[in-house]
């Protein structure tokens, strides 16, 4: 292709690998939906009774809802609603409050609460979406070669500690044949679905939104039962969202409209069909689209698409335990960078292991694909439900619309998604009672780890020295100075650092350059770079310095300082001490019940967080940490 002025020959490869990436990444949860949700509709003491008409409906159903849900609502709206290019519930918080304390507002608590609640429920589909998808596609077998059967389960868990095993190397090396997987699968979703179509085409009725309402009236009896099974097709929808920073509008929906939205309606249209022509085949609708000759290897490709679909996920769970620990809801985890290239690819172990054995306990506990959707759906409704209220204040404080006009369709969002949230409550006694109470564990934790970190920094405060007292101290000349440059992690007051006087006290002895460091981190996913640092010089050698990072952002202390210090500070990365405090919390004897528990809490955390060393990237021969009891 000959170049053009306006580069467009060169944006037009650059936007096909994306979106190609894209369907590698981004698409992956809600491609594997249609191993379960069709079947879900008509199977179960729930199911609705199988006839044509009633197929036709739900094949209504299921298409309408990924056109409103993830066409009308994330694709065409939500999606531009991107915090400095990153997306995400978490993100979408931190815009609105960005925006409103940029307008002078008081920062609302409220956004904060349903930020880190949507945070929570996103852990919680964590744990079940792996489970769910590889289990039901490795049933498959149970089809395409009857005589494993009984190995499913051992098979599921052989999978699923492969590739949790796997995620200490990153995905970088393997995540360039995710896009091709996924496309080959997508194509195959479409082909079956085709096929069947030409033998009964009265199933394209089912484009028609009539069908689907007729279908809710005649099955009204079914109606909260079938919603769920419906909802578990656009269970994906807030994937989309959450990883619009890794690739941006423009490939996600050019790989949804090209590929990924044919895909799924042929497919599910298809099931519709074969089922009008072989009741029976309820089963696994599916895996009996395809020729027998063909089961086996759809079931490879099916476990693919799962395990390429559980990858994503469980990758989000990692940028998600980044972000949450940069915002300061959660203590400090040991994080692993496997991309040279890239500060977004990152491995968490703790968040591995707790995922790795949360999946494989449900397999276990479960047993099939068809007891797991009745604990699956519920957490990503609510999710949902809770981006929905978030896009109100979003509109109004970001694209200053007028509250009339957020709120009309913050309605219209809340009337789809509180259709499918109520629908959802019946599995609460069947199983959903897990993902809720899992989240509800996590958002109790990030409530209590924000709660303690306030307190502390009170308690800390009525005994802290002003920074004016410690300078006036060293114009007198009574304190010892050595030669060489010291850093104290300091709080964002103009106090000194309880670990500084804990040095003064034992040690009676300061570096001739004392660096005051307060790290903060923005509302934004990067921060602007001439504006990350701010240098003051308080005299007597002695610099306050402010670090600002955006909450998807690497803290890098030590190249940060090096860049933003002016010369005369001498200040050598490799040379300098850096202090640090190490608290240990005691509970005061006035402190109540539910105060001391969680107090003790928050005292656990805080032993289990990462050090600061590795965190901030501090070079671990020039750290030294002096310790420090303190009552809580």
């Amino acid at each position: 292709m000959t170049p053009t002025t306006d580069g467009h020959s060169h944006r037009q490869p650059a936007l096909a690998a994306a979106t190609l990436a894209a369907l590698g990444i981004v698409f992956g949860d809600i491609g594997t939906s249609p191993l379960y949700a069709f079947r879900a509709c008509f199977s179960g003491s729930h199911g609705a009774p199988i006839h044509p008409e009633n197929l036709i409906g739900a094949a209504s159903l299921i298409v309408w809802s990924l056109i409103l849900v993830v066409s009308l609502k994330y694709l065409f709206i939500i999606l531009r609603l991107d915090n400095k290019g990153e997306g995400g519930i978490l993100a979408l918080s931190a815009l609105v409050r960005s925006c409103v304390r940029r307008a002078g507002g008081k920062d609302p608590k409220a956004v904060l609460l349903l930020g880190l609640a949507g945070a929570a429920l996103i852990y919680a589909d964590g744990m079940l979406t792996p489970a769910i998808s590889v289990l039901s596609a490795v049933e498959g077998l149970s089809v395409s070669a009857p005589v494993v059967e009984k190995w499913i389960l051992p098979i599921c868990v052989g999978i699923l500690v492969a590739l949790f095993s796997i995620q200490r190397h990153g995905t970088g090396k393997v995540g360039v044949i995710f896009g091709p997987v996924v496309t080959v699968w997508f194509g195959t979703l479409g082909a079956l679905g085709i096929a069947q179509l030409i033998k009964s085409p009265e199933v394209l009725m089912a484009m028609s939104p009539h069908s689907g309402l007729m279908f809710m009236i005649h099955e009204w009896h079914h109606a909260f039962p079938l919603l769920a099974s419906v909802f578990l097709a656009v269970t994906g929808g807030e994937a989309l969202y959450a990883d619009l920073g890794h690739f941006g509008v423009k490939p996600i929906r050019m790989a949804w409209f090209t590929v990924v939205f044919p895909g799924l309606a042929l497919n599910y249209l298809g099931q519709a069909a074969l089922l009008i022509e072989d009741p029976s085949a309820i089963r696994a609708p599916f895996f009996l689209l395809a020729p027998e000759a063909l089961r086996f290897p759809l079931t490879i490709l099916a476990t693919c698409a799962a395990v390429i679909a559980s990858q994503a996920l469980i990758s989000g769970a990692y940028s998600l335990t980044g972000q949450a620990v940069q915002l300061g809801v959660l203590p400090r985890v040991k994080i692993h960078y496997t991309s040279e290239h890239s500060a977004g690819q990152i491995y968490v172990p703790s968040v591995n292991h707790l995922l790795a054995v949360a999946c494989i306990v449900l397999v276990l506990a479960f047993k099939t694909s068809s007891a797991l959707e009745a604990a699956y759906g519920i957490a990503i409704a609510l999710t949902m439900t809770i981006t929905s209220m978030l896009f109100y204040s979003a509109a109004t404080s970001a694209w200053q619309w007028s509250k009339a006009k957020a709120a009309a369709l913050t309605v219209v969002f809340l009337a789809v998604d509180g259709a499918f949230l109520a629908a959802n409550t019946h599995k609460i006694i069947e199983g959903g009672w897990l993902p809720l109470v899992v989240g509800g564990a996590i958002f109790s934790l990030m409530l209590t780890w924000i709660w303690g970190r306030e307190r502390l920094y009170k308690r800390l405060s009525k005994e802290a020295l002003p920074i004016d007292g410690l300078v006036t101290e060293l114009k007198r000349g009574h304190i010892h100075r050595v030669s060489g440059t010291a850093v104290y992690m300091s709080g964002r007051g103009n106090t000194v650092p309880t670990a500084l006087l804990h040095n003064l006290k034992h040690n009676q002895v300061l570096h001739e350059r004392v660096v005051l460091l307060h790290v903060a981190t923005l509302d934004q996913p990067h921060a602007i770079p001439g504006e990350a640092i701010e240098h003051s010089d308080l005299g007597e050698g002695v610099h306050r310095v402010d670090l600002s990072f955006g909450f998807a952002d690497t803290p890098d202390v030590p190249e940060a300082l090096k860049a933003g210090l002016p010369e005369e500070v001498k200040f050598h990365p490799g040379k300098a001490t850096y202090v640090l405090g190490r608290e240990t919390y005691g509970v005061g004897s006035k402190a109540g019940a539910l105060e001391r528990l969680r107090l003790a809490i928050f005292a656990a955390m805080a032993r289990n967080a990462s050090p600061a060393t590795a965190y901030f990237r501090l070079p671990p021969g020039r750290v030294v940490e002096l310790g420090a009891q303190i009552t809580l």
